[in-house]
């Protein structure tokens, strides 16, 4: 578990939770899903000592359940989000055939309290460090744009750090799309036989689970939204500020999440238009192997039915008593066959080019 106090440009890490609140500024608590368990006691008489309110048990449950979708709900005292990230459990960029079997979807969950914010991680989780590394450097780095640099209230960082986990899934992206990419290709390729059909299933599945985890966190972020605009609104204009940034925020998070939603679909799309062209010039090789069979067959047909008339056991039969009657024969079955294969030819049943 890891403490911070956040105030104005001010970050501080705490070696323990503050038995009170500090006058200024807010508090993330920050804690791993396996550690919450042996410290849920405690951090429930701190809330209580800050005057916050205990976390609800059945609220406590959905922050230790791995499995539970992203969603919101709230109480009088505090609001709870549960998002779930979009993360490759491998290496990024690693050329893995598999890359959409290693998504990984773990949940992370925020208690939102008016000065203080806890938020659940799953144990390998980077978010957490990535935040409060970020944050360290921005109060040692100048601003030349003079705007805030660290959050101002406890909504404002849970934002930037449901923003930085959508946001993550840029990376994810480019794995996708190269696996989907190769799959297409090998589909598509006249010369391959295509027979990895359990990792083009595995493949679609797994994009079917990641559309249902965008449409969850979609569903999470616009209720967030929803009880946003019932807050009442501050009476002074900094508050109003505060609150009107928020709500800029709030959108543009929902509209990252519909971006990755978009995509998940047009990888779906994709995958889907692969596998039926697949099988639309599978059936169109077919077709014309077996009119170029058809054809051959057309030009014998003639040729052994000449063999089989002079086959007969008559004697009278024309051209069998004369020494060039074999080569007559001949010449007349190559004249025919040579005619019957230029006439296919000129039909276009013969060839695959104009």
């Amino acid at each position: 578990m890891r403490v911070f106090h956040i105030h104005g440009e001010q970050f501080i890490e705490l070696q323990m939770l503050p038995a009170d609140l500090p006058t200024e500024g807010f508090v993330w608590v920050g804690c791993a899903r396996q550690e919450l368990p042996e410290r849920i006691s405690d951090l429930q008489q701190h809330l209580q000592g800050w005057g916050c309110g205990p976390l609800v048990d059945l609220h406590v449950s959905d922050l230790l359940n791995s499995q539970l979708p992203s969603h919101y709900d709230y109480t009088s005292w505090y609001d709870l989000l549960v998002f779930r990230r979009l993360a490759a459990a491998g290496k990024v960029g690693e050329a893995s055939s598999a890359a959409l079997l290693s998504i990984d979807t773990s949940p992370v969950g925020f208690a939102l309290f008016d000065r203080a914010l806890i938020s659940i991680h799953p144990d390998d989780c980077a978010v957490r460090e990535y935040f409060a590394a970020r944050m360290g450097q921005l109060t040692q780095a100048s601003d030349f744009r003079g705007s805030a640099r660290l959050p101002s209230n406890t909504s404002d960082l849970m934002l930037r750090m449901v923003n930085h986990m959508v946001d993550s899934y840029l990376e994810l992206r480019r794995q996708l799309t190269r696996q989907l990419v190769g799959l297409q290709q090998a589909l598509m390729d006249p010369r391959s036989r295509f027979s990895d059909w359990q990792l083009l299933l595995d493949a679609r599945n797994s994009l079917h689970l990641l559309e249902d985890t965008c449409e969850d966190q979609r569903s999470a972020i616009q209720e967030w939204l929803d009880a946003l605009e019932d807050w009442p609104m501050p009476a002074e204009p900094q508050g109003q500020r505060e609150r009107e940034l928020l709500r800029v925020r709030s959108r543009d998070v929902l509209e990252h999440v519909e971006r990755v939603l978009s995509h998940v679909r047009r990888l779906e799309s994709s995958s889907e238009s692969a596998v039926q062209m697949h099988f639309s010039a599978l059936s169109h090789r077919t077709n014309a192997i077996m009119r170029t069979l058809t054809v051959l067959t057309a030009i014998f047909l003639p040729l052994n039915l000449i063999t089989g008339i002079f086959g007969m056991n008559f004697d009278a039969l024309p051209l069998i008593h004369n020494a060039k009657g074999v080569w007559i024969a001949l010449g007349l079955m190559l004249a025919l066959a040579l005619a019957l294969g230029a006439f296919f030819w000129r039909k276009r049943y013969l060839g695959t080019q104009r």
